[in-house]
């Protein structure tokens, strides 16, 4: 009984010591788990590179952002993405780079044209220090920091990828100044005159040397005549050659590559502009009131044209190897003419759109085209090409299809000329306009059809309205 008493005596703090001891277990535990998630962590950061960058690079989980941003991201050693970095750090931490941005999916190169900047000039932040010319835009090189050029690294005319160095930029560094020689005329006032004892006895000293005479010979042999039968070539000082631009050749290489695999035909047809242009003269200026942009004959023939290609569709199809591909939307495409080459931006759903809207999208693709400041999605796709030789004076042409389209239609000068209308000749405002398509894909009747209806809409723009 002794025993039992004392066992039982005992159990309670027995109890006690194993709760204790086993509470030390567990943060012991806890503890060792602890450690190994902060090692695990470390191993994993060790296997990863801090990339800071600056680009417009997509990737998979980050928001698309229209302009470039600036972002920390950690990317494996093996990442399968290929990033452009443009670092704003280097030994003394002063030193950034101007890297090339992305250009777009479609273009992986470009030619650096020219620097807008010099070494030693100063830049802000965003500032376009160069320009990298594409086979569809030029695109600008802007400084990633605000700071002084050290030094250009590429050179122009050489051709870049996206990510390739093009300037060193210094944050700390101030500009430097334009260093002037001094002229002869500085110098010589700086240098005082001789006395004139000292010049008298210079004089003495140096004796007077006469230049001896000698007769040149003459030359008797007669200059050698080129044959009458030899070409009079102009000498080589007169010709300048410069590399063709990378616009230049594209659109080159295009409108060949179109030739030859396009069967091109052109139909032509002539359109009376009176009631149209009776049109434009009775509402221009309520149209400008309430829309804030000019009624012009662009948007006329787009919404004719828009007409034509629902009333066959055929002509808004393309050939894609042994099928077609009827496009169910309309986008079309204005020719533009600027100082470095043609350029076809694009007017998305037209169908859509009433005559304002379509104003409004030329004007502003057109006033890009000029500036340079075209987008690769602004230029992109396209289902139909319109191109007005009129605006230079063309009266007549056979345009080339633009690929992957199939027809361009071609529209020219209004000109005054005799027509006769009920039996009387009358002169009125003419204008040809021309269909060029693909005979591969379009027969004569549904091209015909087609400029037809083009003609039938602008000589009466009421069937836009009664869709007749």
């Amino acid at each position: 009984m002794s025993f039992i008493y004392k066992f039982y005596s005992i159990r309670p703090l027995f109890i006690i010591h194993s709760i204790v001891f086993a509470t030390y277990i567990v943060s012991f535990v806890q503890f060792c788990l602890l450690m190994l998630c902060h090692l695990q962590t470390l191993c994993f950061l060790r296997s990863y590179r801090h990339v800071r960058h600056f680009s417009t690079q997509l990737l998979e989980g980050v928001p698309r952002c229209s302009k470039p941003t600036r972002g920390c991201y950690f990317l494996p050693n093996a990442s399968p993405y290929q990033l452009w970095s443009r670092s704003f750090a280097s030994e003394n931490g002063d030193l950034v780079e101007a890297v090339v941005p992305f250009m777009g999916e479609s273009v992986t190169d470009g030619t650096l044209a020219n620097f807008l900047k010099k070494p030693g000039d100063r830049v802000e932040a965003d500032e376009p220090i160069a320009q990298i010319e594409t086979d569809k835009v030029t695109i600008d090189v802007s400084s990633p920091e605000a700071g002084v050029i050290e030094k250009f690294i590429a050179s122009e005319g050489d051709t870049v990828t996206p990510g390739t160095k093009v300037a060193i930029i210094s944050k700390s560094a101030a500009p430097t100044e334009a260093h002037i020689a001094p002229s002869k005329e500085t110098s010589q006032k700086e240098t005082p005159p001789p006395h004139p004892a000292e010049k008298d006895k210079v004089e003495e000293k140096s004796p007077k040397v006469q230049p001896i005479k000698t007769q040149e010979p003459k030359l008797t042999t007669p200059l050698l005549k080129s044959s009458p039968s030899e070409p009079q070539l102009p000498p080589k000082e007169r010709e300048r050659r410069v590399p063709m631009p990378r616009l230049r050749k594209r659109i080159a290489n295009r409108l060949k590559d179109s030739q030859n695999t396009f069967a091109m035909l052109t139909t032509f047809n002539e359109v009376d502009m009176t009631n149209m242009m009776k049109l434009r003269s009775d509402y221009k200026d309520k149209f400008v009131e309430k829309h804030g942009v000019k009624l012009g004959l662009m948007s006329c023939f787009v919404k004719a044209a828009v007409s034509a290609l629902q009333n066959q569709p055929i002509v808004n199809a393309v050939i894609d190897g042994d099928d077609i591909i009827y496009r169910d939307y309309i986008d079309i495409s204005v020719a533009v003419g600027t100082s470095k080459g043609l350029v076809v931006p694009v007017i998305r759903d037209t169908d859509r759109m009433n005559f304002a809207d379509i104003e409004k999208g030329i004007n502003n693709l057109a006033k890009k085209a000029n500036e340079g400041a075209l987008s690769i999605d602004e230029m992109a796709g396209g289902t139909f090409t319109i191109s007005n030789g009129g605006v230079y004076g063309s009266l007549i042409s056979t345009p080339i299809i633009n690929p992957p389209q199939s027809a361009i239609l071609g529209m020219h000068s209004i000109v005054q000329r005799p027509v006769v209308v009920d039996v009387s000749i009358i002169a009125r405002p003419m204008m040809y306009i021309a269909l060029t398509y693909d005979h591969r894909l379009i027969d004569g009747r549904e091209a015909v059809l087609f400029l037809r209806r083009i003609k039938d809409v602008v000589e009466d723009p009421r069937r836009l309205l009664l869709d007749i």
